[in-house]
Formats: structure tokens, sequence, C-alpha cells
């Protein structure tokens, strides 16, 4: 899939996705190759897109077939709650998205219920442990949302799904794959 000197072509860029954002998704997905225990899914949060368009993707990397998703940000991405991520945090108590790569980790049931562990590997998102920043289910993230609202409802930061989609995000973004998150 990849070009000379790791960089796909344009050719290659899954379609909905920013030809810039991926390049960056790939470096990242080559600079922590010693993080990732699997190099054969990677998944990509575009927030360069609005939330009421589908801006996760997963990504095949054999294949370069990629499924897109519905994702929510942080409340302090978009404070004046018009469905674009205006700014990154990595600051606790921010209620912000981070921008930067991810590695996945372990599942747990929490106060979402079943959710999956993410480390921040950039200095943009090296808090994301200790915020508790983590894929999970929420009822603020549906078509009926959009339909209402036009935008999804906000996160603190997490990756928010909506729940018909969690159980393929965890499995296709099981422990040991890469997330990568920014916009252009």
């Amino acid at each position: 899939m990849m070009a000379h000197h790791g960089i796909a072509p344009a050719a290659m860029v899954p379609g909905r996705i920013d030809p810039a954002l991926f390049r960056r998704a790939l470096r990242a997905f080559q600079r922590q190759g010693s993080e990732l225990r699997y190099r054969d899914r990677i998944g990509i949060a575009d927030f360069s897109r609005a939330s009421r368009v589908p801006r996760f993707h997963i990504i095949d990397m054999a294949s370069g077939r990629s499924t897109a998703l519905l994702v929510a940000h942080g409340r302090g991405s978009d404070p004046d709650h018009l469905g674009w991520v205006e700014r990154f945090s990595n600051m606790p108590g921010s209620l912000a998205s981070s921008a930067g790569a991810y590695a996945t980790e372990d599942l747990y049931v929490g106060k979402h219920g079943l959710s999956r562990r993410l480390i921040g590997l950039d200095p943009g998102n090296s808090n994301a442990e200790t915020r508790a920043i983590v894929i999970h289910a929420a009822p603020y993230v549906c078509p009926e949302i959009i339909a209402e609202t036009g935008k999804l409802g906000r996160s603190e930061g997490c990756f928010a799904f909506q729940q018909s989609d969690l159980d393929q995000v965890l499995d296709r973004l099981g422990p040991g794959r890469l997330i990568y998150a920014g916009k252009i």
C-alpha cells in the first residue's frame, strides 16, 4: 500500500479522507511502529469534518478499504456546540479532544459500558490515560440526534461512537493498533 518513503500515493488514499491527514497518519504509523503489536488496520479521526458526517475511518492497510463511522469530539474542542472542532487540548479538565497518535489497549467496563483504553503517543495527547480518553458508545452519537440538531452531541474528549458501531470499532481496532486524530 505504501509508496517510496512509506507515503501512500494520492490514488491510495481511502475515500473521504483528506490526503494530507492520511499522510500524517501514515507517518505516525511508521514512527510508532515499536509501540504497535499489529499493523493490519488503523483508525483515523478526521476532525476537519463536521460531526454530522461519518469522519472516523477504519482502514485495512493491505487492501486500502475504509469504513467511515460517526464519532463525537470533546465539548472543550467545540465550546459553542457548532458541530466542528475548533481546538485541541491535552490539559486535564479541558473536556477537549486531543490530536495525535494513540495506541489501543485493553477493554474494560466503565460508566459508558464496554470501552477500550487508549495511550497517547504524542506530546499533544500524552495525558490521554490521565484524562481517561477512551473509545466508548454514547446515546448522543446517532442519526436521530443529527436529524434533530444538525450535529452530534459532544464527549469529554473521548472517541464516542453510536452503540450499533461500537462492537465493530472495538473488534477491528483491538489492542496494539494505531488511531490517529487530527485536522487539516
